[in-house]
């Protein structure tokens, strides 16, 4: 046995803690959760289920955990799990699963597979069997600090052109302020309106904020590569650099995997509890609705709707409150059937939109997006993560559907009352 491959069979079961072992002994093979993955609807490949992307991890539990399989491995009789099949799951693990959750929500007997994916992919990595896009965007992310290696003077160019654009201060490295907000590299280089919109919002509110020099990223690769060690090691920077400017509260962006890292995982990767809030900039700008403090001169006319990204609102809870700011913001909204908590993902999430090789296949899955813009007909589409906005626009063009996709929270920047 290789040493990679001894290293990756061990991280496997290391992983395979008690929820992971009840969950491979009542799993009833129904096949419920075929039904609830976009790659398995959208392709009618039975290798799609998300179930079947576990396999290897289920023969190590097998042979290792019980008491048959281990009777069978003794004998010889089971099929050890070799490195070449280890390389063949890869584009399983991390192409066809964007960790959105739908899988676990419909299985009848409980079992959290988005949970068990993540464990797998933890063996993966050890084991050497990443994508080269995610290898490359942690690496970045450990060694810059953003995914996108974008470093602080692009955020600082980016932040003299929403001053100048607005005539407003972006507050930096301010000490005692009650917020400090988190962005992606998405944010950053392909949506700095966000940036300007926040500004505007939290003026009006006179909320006090400020963004750390140190600590801006808010993307977890680590998360979605499957390296606990370094998705706590970018957690803690976050924790430092709110520690050290004495805030009371952090700002998740409009990006869903970082609002699962930081405010669902992130206190159990480093250990401790943080001394701070951590609040989705949506969860925000609804509290302030409801103090309020958020008011608005007009409404959208066009007819909306909105799409929900996995990890904000299946997998972190909020789902009411965009819509309380949909129907503050827009006079006709129109949900997408299956909304919600069983929204459909929209095909990126999980690092598979960092994986080049996965391109044909996520904008085949849109699909399924597609078929529910279809039954709406919205003018445009709002959602509340940066990734999802670009997958979105690109499964849009591919399938040659004018629809604008808009953040919730630009749009309620654009429509902010001057009192």
């Amino acid at each position: 046995m290789s040493a990679s491959l001894e290293k990756g069979i061990h991280a496997l079961k290391e992983q395979i803690n008690a929820p992971v072992a009840s969950f491979f002994s009542s799993c009833v093979r129904c096949g419920l959760c075929a039904e609830a993955c976009l790659f398995f609807t959208e392709t009618g490949n039975p290798k799609y289920t998300p179930i079947h992307k576990l396999e290897p991890m289920r023969r190590v539990w097998q042979q290792e955990y019980t008491f048959w399989g281990r009777f069978a491995k003794a004998l010889g009789l089971s099929k050890p799990v070799t490195d070449k099949e280890l390389g063949d799951w890869e584009t399983l693990v991390y192409d066809s699963c964007t960790l959105c959750g739908r899988c676990s929500m419909v299985c009848p007997v409980g079992n959290d597979i988005t949970y068990m994916i993540r464990k797998m992919r933890e063996g993966m990595a050890a084991s050497g069997h990443a994508p080269e896009g995610l290898v490359g965007a942690t690496k970045l992310a450990v060694t810059v600090g953003s995914p996108m290696g974008v470093k602080l003077p692009a955020l600082q160019a980016q932040i003299r052109q929403v001053e100048a654009e607005t005539g407003l201060k972006v507050p930096v490295n301010v000490e005692g302020a009650d917020y400090m907000l988190l962005l992606s590299s998405m944010e950053i280089m392909n949506f700095p309106e966000f940036i300007g919109a926040v500004a505007k919002i939290l003026d009006k509110a006179k909320v006090s904020w400020t963004i750390s020099s140190e600590a801006f990223e808010a993307t977890n690769s680590g998360i979605q590569i499957g390296v606990s060690e370094i998705a706590a090691e970018l957690v803690q920077r976050i924790v430092d650099a709110a520690d050290k400017l004495k805030v009371k509260n952090v700002i998740s962006p409009e990006c869903g995997h970082a609002y699962m890292a930081i405010r669902w995982e992130g206190p159990n990767l480093v250990g401790k509890p943080f001394s701070f809030r951590v609040v989705h900039v949506l969860e925000l700008l609804d509290e302030l609705r409801a103090d309020g403090r958020l008011k608005l001169s007009s409404k959208e006319t066009q007819r909306l709707t909105y799409h929900d990204p996995c990890q904000v609102s299946r997998r972190g809870g909020v789902v009411d409150q965009p819509r309380r700011l949909m129907d503050m913001v827009a006079e006709n909204f129109d949900e997408m059937p299956e909304s919600g908590t069983m929204n459909w993902c929209c095909g990126a999430g999980g690092g598979v939109s960092s994986n080049e090789r996965a391109d044909d296949l996520r904008l085949q899955v849109f699909k399924r997006k597609k078929a529910q813009l279809e039954a709406v007909k919205p003018d445009a589409l709002v959602s509340a993560c940066s990734n999802c906005r670009i997958h979105l626009e690109d499964g849009l063009e591919k399938y040659g559907m004018d629809i604008p996709v808009l953040s919730l929270t630009e749009t309620i920047a654009e429509h902010l009352a001057d009192e």
